[in-house]
């Protein structure tokens, strides 16, 4: 990853911590996302685990910009010395555009929000997994133009800046193509909401595909549009 990439991507997080109405969630979600446990980063940092434990959960006043930049380039800095795993991830997100035909609608939340609240507003059915996790984002796919589109890596995109999230396919057929195409990705989403098939008529292998790869798998009947005009007026 290039300096100015790296820079970048800095700037994003850090502004997105800085600005949001909850920063402690916000930077919460940015450890997480990076697979940093909170006693690696307070080590890296030189403070107390109770330290970043109290800025995440709002108890402790509000990190400034200059304590969140040096928070996130000890993200990054850990990252790099493991691969760079999630640097690139991320950074691919960044710097790839996403095409409205594949990507209707794409939404991260400030805070975790609980995986079953979630499918029950859009009126899921659960196929295989466990609804007992926390999301941060949802993203609706057009099933078939993502999978005609996208190359393996340009799937990402519709993974948005965590892979910790919903994603909806639209007008599922059996469910078969978009867990093929998740399958062969190197990256997993937290859940996969098949959009517009019933629970009988999806393939027998989507759950076992899901098992294999610890994604939580429902259906939903719910048109479309109402899926996002819901979502996009759901406050968590």
């Amino acid at each position: 990853m290039t300096s100015v990439k790296r820079s970048q991507l800095a700037e994003k997080m850090a502004g997105e911590i800085t600005l949001s109405d909850s920063p402690g969630h916000a930077l919460r979600k940015w450890r997480m996302n990076f697979e940093i446990p909170p006693g690696v980063l307070s080590d890296r940092l030189g403070v107390s685990p109770s330290v970043i434990s109290d800025y995440e959960s709002g108890r402790r006043k509000s990190p400034g910009t200059a304590v969140v930049g040096k928070i996130v380039d000890t993200l990054l800095a850990i990252d790099e010395e493991n691969g760079g795993k999630q640097i690139q991830k991320f950074s691919s997100m960044l710097f790839s555009g996403v095409d409205n035909d594949v990507i209707y609608d794409l939404h991260e939340y400030e805070r975790a929000v609980p995986l079953g609240e979630f499918s029950e507003v859009i009126g899921c059915t659960l196929l295989s997994g466990s609804v007992d996790q926390l999301i941060f984002g949802y993203t609706v796919v057009n099933s078939l133009n993502a999978i005609l589109q996208l190359s393996s890596d340009e799937f990402n995109r519709i993974y948005g800046w965590s892979t910790e999230r919903a994603v909806i396919f639209t007008n599922a057929s059996t469910g078969k193509s978009p867990m093929v195409a998740i399958r062969v990705t190197s990256f997993k989403p937290r859940c996969v909401i098949l959009q517009g098939i019933e629970a009988t008529e999806v393939h027998p292998i989507v759950a076992k595909m899901a098992e294999r790869d610890r994604i939580t798998v429902m259906c939903t009947g719910m048109d479309i549009d109402k899926i996002v005009t819901t979502l996009r007026h759901k406050e968590w």
